[in-house]
């Protein structure tokens, strides 16, 4: 089967792919021909060599192409095909429903989990209706709030990551975009369960790290992760947005360098060709990096659980200076102030505070009078 799509240094495989095409067909201008199996053979290998060599040579920009390619499968199929019981949980019980954004209850290898997965949608139709992945501050306010129900029942969280930013619109601005973002990373840093974020495309902006703010943050091979887009960022830098690819160079967005920078935990090998060609083969290298790093947070507790994932991301950076001592994680753990060390003590004992209290009360009053 030819691809329907092909990005623009695809060309020579889009021409081996449309003569293979026509080997397999056994029909032609002259009528039934026998199929070639040996010559249709060797055309696979060809394509395949030639994907290989192509694509282990991409260039930040290219890689950002096949991060947005149409094809790549999306959020809702692999919630679609990981999950069993999949319970759709809608509305953010303020304003109203966001469907750039999936959520709800599911089972993985028979355990409850929560699943938020940020859908662009497959065709014209669903991208209007889905906002291209553009989530709305109701969006992440029903995240917030299943967040918080998943903790409650001490439920793991799975978010899948797709989208080129936060929907910038006057409404949404209107209805404090800014603060429902902010509420969500701050959500995500409070869990007691482990939160695993999965950059299955773009990762772009605020949009993402608001369900990226994870116990581990995996990406696919071929996704991108940034605070602006290659074209808005070379807009501002050389007002031309046709420099992309000095753009999407300056910003490290690619897995590979994200992973040397510390700031993604993990990277899924994707298919030759991207994930788009192969979706039951990335379907099971994601299943693999789920079951392996929920398992790896069985035997921690809540307080252990929060500590990892605040320390990974005081950890960022680190190692280029800002910390001499980059490697003492007990170091890197948020210290309270007096005033709020006070009000958790007295919180633990309200009661002894109340008597004491009383006691002083009493024997203050004695004084005054006698």
């Amino acid at each position: 089967m030819v691809m329907k799509n092909y990005l623009n240094f695809e060309n020579e495989v889009k021409e081996l792919e449309t003569q293979l095409d026509t080997l397999k067909d056994p029909y032609n201008k002259e009528g039934i021909s026998e199929v070639n199996t040996s010559e249709i053979s060797s055309f696979e290998e060809k394509i395949n060599e030639r994907l290989k060599k192509i694509y282990s040579n991409l260039n930040p920009w290219q890689i950002t192409q096949v991060a947005r390619h149409e094809d790549r499968p999306k959020a809702k199929y692999f919630i679609e095909n990981l999950f069993d019981d999949f319970i759709s949980l809608s509305g953010d019980r303020f304003y109203g429903e966001d469907k750039s954004v999936i959520t709800g209850f599911a089972k993985f290898n028979n355990k409850s989990i929560l699943v938020i997965g940020q859908e662009k949608g497959e065709n014209l139709e669903e991208r209007l209706d889905r906002n291209f992945g553009m989530m709305r501050p109701e969006g992440y306010r029903k995240s917030i709030r299943l967040m918080e129900l998943a903790n409650k029942f001490n439920i793991p969280i799975i978010t899948f990551i797709d989208t080129p930013g936060a929907y910038p619109g006057v409404g949404a601005e209107e209805r404090g975009q800014a603060e429902a973002i902010a509420r969500s990373i701050e959500s995500c840093m409070k869990l007691k369960v482990p939160n695993l974020s999965i950059i299955i495309g773009e990762g772009g902006s605020g949009g993402a790290i608001a369900l990226a703010s994870a116990s581990k943050v995996i990406m696919l091979e071929n996704a991108i992760y940034s605070v602006i887009s290659p074209e808005g960022c070379a807009t501002i830098l050389w007002r031309d947005p046709k420099k992309t690819l000095e753009a999407a160079t300056a910003m490290k967005l690619t897995s590979k360098e994200l992973f040397d920078l510390n700031i993604v935990d993990e990277i899924i090998e994707e298919p030759t060709g991207g994930a788009h060609r192969d979706r039951e083969k990335t379907l099971e290298n994601i299943r693999i990096s789920i079951k392996k790093n929920l398992e790896n947070f069985e035997n921690l507790n809540d307080e252990e659980i929060i500590l990892q994932r605040k320390n990974k991301f005081l950890k960022i950076g680190r190692r280029e200076g800002f910390s001499i001592k980059s490697d003492n994680t007990s170091s890197l753990s948020l210290k309270n102030n007096n005033i709020d060390i006070l009000l958790e003590k007295i919180q633990k004992n309200k009661k002894t505070f109340i008597i004491f209290t009383v006691i002083a009360i009493v024997i203050l009053g004695l004084i005054y009078f006698l």
